[in-house]
């Protein structure tokens, strides 16, 4: 009562109804919002932000033109991306003849932070100056110490920044330039635009998360293929072509960019490439016992382009003149649950699809927690 007769007094001096100030008095006096109440509510709000903007999943076939691709290798790519927002380019390393591109659009353009498939050019680089060897083994911590091929195969971050301060910047843009990165892949390709180097060191970590994560680096999905097809084939930098008609398949030449005088330390990045698969980060792409694939994943969050990144690159080596011999590089982008494990696991089932006698051209339906299923896979 007492507050009501305050109040009545009051809205006559402000000249409104004394409901409202009734009300209002009563607005400051309620009971306060529990704090954990408050905690989750901003949290929820956190939650319905995202800070990527491209989407997990999506039709990656859209906008593609398929004139003279192979259509088997594409059929089974398309079948092993699925729902997920990404790239998958196939390619013939003996010839650097593209054979199918899905999602061409991502694949063309200028390109995302390679995360950790750049460790395969610092330790191609390491190895060629000296720096180490394949049984080095380099200490990381008082009770830490690792060669090449166990840090190649659980994507140690700290043995290759390591190896990155130890060559230095110079040495470093030197080898990705001979190795193709910052410029085009292909050969009069249209619509491809390049990698992209950087002139001075990150201001982010500097040289060693350069060498460990490719911070401040642009990779392309084509520009990791040539790399992957040069690995494969003993050191041979082709240009890829892409052939758009039948007319153009049969006119196909190989065309050689230049030579990598990378031949004697092939094996020891193999050994590293082929230990991720058997059991690193890529375990996911191992598909059967007749054909032994290697690979190195890349997972990282590209902040200039506002997306979660998981890459693979890899080929197979089948030991078999009978077999085709593929690099295959995987793309995905989107949100948390893309990361490298989950790339190398598509590109697992693009070699299963092709190794089969008969391919289907609609791609399976997964369930909700196949989709969502992640690896934690640390640095890689």
């Amino acid at each position: 009562m007492l507050r009501a007769l305050i109040c009545a007094g009051i809205a006559a001096q402000l000249c409104v109804p004394a409901s409202f100030c009734v009300a209002a008095a009563w607005a400051g006096v309620r009971k306060p919002v529990p704090k954990a109440k408050v905690s989750k509510i901003k949290k929820s709000r956190k939650r319905a932000v995202s800070p990527w903007k491209a989407p997990t999943y999506a039709d990656s076939t859209l906008g593609d033109h398929i004139d003279g691709e192979d259509l088997p290798v594409r059929r089974a790519a398309v079948q092993a991306l699925g729902r997920y927002n990404g790239s998958v380019v196939v390619a013939d390393p003996a010839s650097g003849r593209i054979l199918t591109i899905v999602n061409q659009r991502v694949a063309l353009q200028s390109g995302f932070q390679p995360c950790s498939t750049i460790k395969l050019v610092t330790g191609l680089a390491a190895l060629s100056e000296g720096v180490i060897e394949r049984d080095t083994m380099l200490r990381l911590s008082r009770r830490v110490r690792l060669d090449l091929t166990s840090a190649m195969a659980r994507s140690n971050n700290p043995f290759f920044a390591n190896l990155g301060r130890q060559l230095g910047f110079e040495r470093v843009t030197r080898y990705a330039r001979l190795f193709g990165l910052g410029e085009k892949a292909g050969l009069d390709i249209e619509g491809e635009l390049p990698g992209v180097l950087p002139q001075v060191p990150p201001r982010n970590g500097g040289v060693g998360m350069m060498t460990s994560f490719g911070e401040g680096i642009s990779l392309t999905p084509l520009g990791l293929t040539s790399l992957l097809s040069a690995i494969a084939n003993g050191g041979t930098l082709y240009y890829l072509q892409y052939p758009r008609s039948l007319e153009e398949v049969a006119a196909f030449v190989p065309r050689v960019k230049r030579q990598l005088d990378i031949a004697p330390w092939l094996d020891d990045i193999k050994s590293g490439m082929k230990a991720a698969v058997e059991y690193g980060t890529a375990r996911r792409a191992a598909y059967g016992p007749e054909d032994i694939v290697m690979g190195k994943t890349g997972t990282c969050t590209d902040y200039r382009a506002a997306t979660h990144l998981g890459w693979f690159g890899s080929f197979n080596d089948t030991g078999s003149d009978t077999r085709r011999k593929l690099a295959v590089v995987v793309l995905l982008t989107g949100g948390k649950p893309v990361n490298g494990a989950v790339a190398a696991g598509v590109a697992g089932a693009f070699y299963r699809n092709l190794s089969q006698e008969s391919l289907v051209a609609t791609a399976p339906e997964l369930s909700e927690t196949e989709l969502l299923a992640t690896q934690a896979c640390g640095g890689c």
